[in-house]
């Protein structure tokens, strides 16, 4: 399992869109980008953790950034997921797990993904990457961090 460092560069992913379509590393280039990783669609932590992101949708599409979630879940799980939440971002679905894998947080028998969250630069290398598994609010804030101090530094 690889352990992604700030600095080294991200591992190129392609998934599933919960609304339809595929989306790449590649369609980010040149902007930011906020991947992060939650283990279950419809548990609390994840429905708190989605929503927390969807709030702060705004601060990061202001400092350019976009933002993408990816679990385990299936397109179908993935698509009642946004529609509960009214996201406004896109999720993607690593039924596989492959994605989960290249970037170091997948939990082999469990099948799931950890909480991580990586901020990517416009140049596609890791600049955060934050993991708190029960302190789910603090992703939001220490990406916001990171982001901000990516884009102003």
């Amino acid at each position: 399992m690889t352990n992604l460092a700030v600095g080294d560069p991200a591992p190129d992913f392609g998934g599933d869109r919960h609304d339809g379509g595929r989306l790449a590393l590649a369609d980010f280039r040149g902007r930011p980008l906020v991947l992060f990783f939650y283990p279950r669609a419809f548990t609390p932590g994840c429905s708190a953790e989605v929503a927390d992101f969807n709030r702060h949708h705004e601060e990061f599409r202001e400092l350019g950034a976009a933002i993408v979630g990816v679990s385990t879940d299936g397109v179908e799980r993935q698509c009642a997921f946004a529609g509960e939440h009214g996201l406004a971002f896109p999720l993607i679905a690593d039924k596989d797990g492959a994605i989960a894998r290249a970037y170091g947080v997948h939990r082999g028998l469990l099948g799931v993904a950890k909480r991580v969250s990586f901020l990517i630069d416009a140049q596609g290398r890791i600049a955060a990457r934050v993991h708190y598994e029960l302190r789910i609010g603090r992703h939001v804030q220490e990406l916001l961090r990171c982001l901000v101090a990516t884009v102003s530094g």
